[in-house]
């Protein structure tokens, strides 16, 4: 046999296309080729690949080797393609037979000694191959074998090295062979900040409430120390539980960085970039395309404090993936696609100094410098908010006495079920209502209507601005189990909007 040819897959945003190895072995002058569009990563395979087998106490041919990568125009990138090639080798070579190829995938970076090494993405290819429907089982370093079995009825078979996959083949008895990989894996054991640690900020609280049982976007504006950031790090406690669908589609866009911990599977991510990030850390991009904080927050939190201090380019990003979920990087060679359904959280001084509207505390700032502090925010931007809140500085008394609040455990409890009351009703939450949704779902009052069309006079308004009340009302109304919308819930969502005070 001369020719075998591999089931590999690769990498191109959230998808994990199959890619083809085939391996021929040609009488000829020694030489080791590879072909179909491989990056550097690929090309340096010939040396790992030619070290594992020798260090393995394998042949390596002395033949003219040609590996097709196909199709040839898919970019190959990353080291993950040496195990297929090193193994295309063996059966081409009737070292390894090849009889049972067409049952599995292989994916693996070898050492140079043929030990396998983890790879990034691998629970993105077994979520890829799930939803095509495939039959195959995927071996791959052990290091990966228990992200990549999270996927329900996938068959991952892990190994340590180049000769275990071998011996695999070769094996004529089952205890001889590489051993299914199942996992049980419980939901993330990881302690997270508890809300009644908060003191005092019972309408921030609320607004935290209403945020986490619709999937609403807040921002919090207060002087310093008045607590925005704590209410933030708690709002992962108090979000509902992820449904499989949910924390596999996270956690594979987590596997893409080699970011996924399994300490948080079931856990919603909460994403904390400086506000000195770029344009391309929060969206993503680079060469090859990876996914940036937004995708990376995907079914979580994405928290921005100091809202004002990103650059005005860099925060005009997030409209787009605020509106659709999903988040395309357009390059010259190639397009790569990433989910980005986040919660927006962000925080920000009503001021310069900070101190706008403080009751002890003088503010310096003069009113235009406060104005284009404020500015840096656009207005579709702050648009596609649903909750604009303050949080105000809290007095002596309060910050002394004794935290009393309500836990986080008995809020996320009634934020269940406000979110099982969507889901049964519409299948998603009230934040990813679309117009047609809104129309059949957020019925109003004629009460409610005369004081929703006299808020969009009186404040201007645009269509989205009153899309977003209406379905900001719809989670107060699922709040207090009622179908049609009043007055006193459009008059709730109508005081989240009034915007941001410019002066005392």
């Amino acid at each position: 046999m001369t020719l075998a040819v591999l089931k590999s897959r690769g990498l191109a945003g959230m998808r994990a296309p199959p890619v083809t190895v085939e391996v021929h072995l040609a009488n000829g002058l020694p030489q080791f080729t590879i072909v179909g569009l491989p990056e550097a990563e690929v090309k340096e395979a010939r040396d790992r690949v030619r070290a594992a087998l020798q260090n393995g106490g394998f042949e390596f041919p002395n033949r003219r080797i040609t590996v097709n990568l196909a199709p040839a125009d898919l970019p190959k990138e990353s080291g993950r393609f040496d195990l297929p090639i090193a193994l295309g080798i063996l059966m081409a070579s009737e070292q390894v037979p090849s009889g049972e190829l067409p049952r599995y995938e292989f994916a693996g970076e070898l050492s140079l000694s043929g030990e396998l090494r983890p790879i990034r993405g691998a629970l993105a290819m077994t979520y890829a191959m799930r939803r095509e429907g495939a039959e195959t089982a995927f071996i791959l370093p052990a290091a990966n074998a228990t992200e990549a079995a999270l996927v329900t009825d996938a068959v991952v078979y892990p190994a340590r090295s180049l000769v275990e996959v071998a011996a695999h083949f070769c094996a004529r008895d089952e205890g001889s062979r590489l051993q299914r990989h199942v996992v049980i894996c419980p939901a993330g054991q990881l302690t997270l900040a508890d809300l009644s640690e908060v003191r005092g900020q019972a309408q921030a609280k609320r607004a935290l409430e209403i945020a986490a049982a619709g999937g609403h976007s807040l921002l919090m504006v207060g002087p310093p120390g008045s607590g925005k950031s704590m209410l933030a790090a708690r709002l992962p406690g108090i979000l509902p539980p992820m449904s499989d669908e949910e924390a596999l589609e996270s956690a594979a866009v987590q596997s893409l960085t080699s970011g996924f911990e399994l300490e948080r599977w079931r856990l919603r991510p909460y994403r904390s970039p400086h506000h000195t990030a770029s344009a391309v850390a929060l969206v993503g991009g680079g060469s090859p395309p990876r996914p940036g904080e937004i995708s990376l927050a995907h079914r979580g939190v994405l928290f921005l404090d100091e809202l004002p201090e990103f650059d005005r380019r860099v925060l005009e990003v997030l409209r787009e993936p605020l509106e659709s979920g999903r988040i395309t990087i357009s390059r010259a060679a190639r397009q790569a696609d990433f989910p980005a359904r986040f919660q927006l959280v962000a925080a920000m001084n009503p001021c310069p100094c900070g101190y706008l509207g403080h009751p002890v505390l003088r503010c310096r700032c003069t009113p235009e410098s406060v104005a284009r502090y404020q500015s840096r925010l656009s207005g579709p931007l702050l648009d596609r908010i649903d909750l604009q809140i303050e949080v105000g500085a809290l007095a002596q008394d309060e910050l002394r006495e004794h935290a009393s609040g309500e836990t986080s455990a008995a809020i996320a409890a009634r934020v269940s079920q406000v979110h099982a009351r969507q889901l049964a009703r519409q299948g998603y939450s009230n934040a990813e209502l679309a117009p047609a949704g809104i129309e059949q779902f957020c019925l109003t009052s004629p009460e409610a209507e005369q004081l929703l069309r006299a808020a969009m006079t009186r404040f201007s308004w645009s269509a989205r601005a009153a899309h977003r009340v209406l379905k900001l009302a719809r989670t107060i109304a699922d709040m207090a189990a009622c179908e049609e919308l009043t007055a006193s819930h459009i008059a709730e969502a109508i005081q989240y909007r009034r915007g941001l005070r410019l002066r005392d």
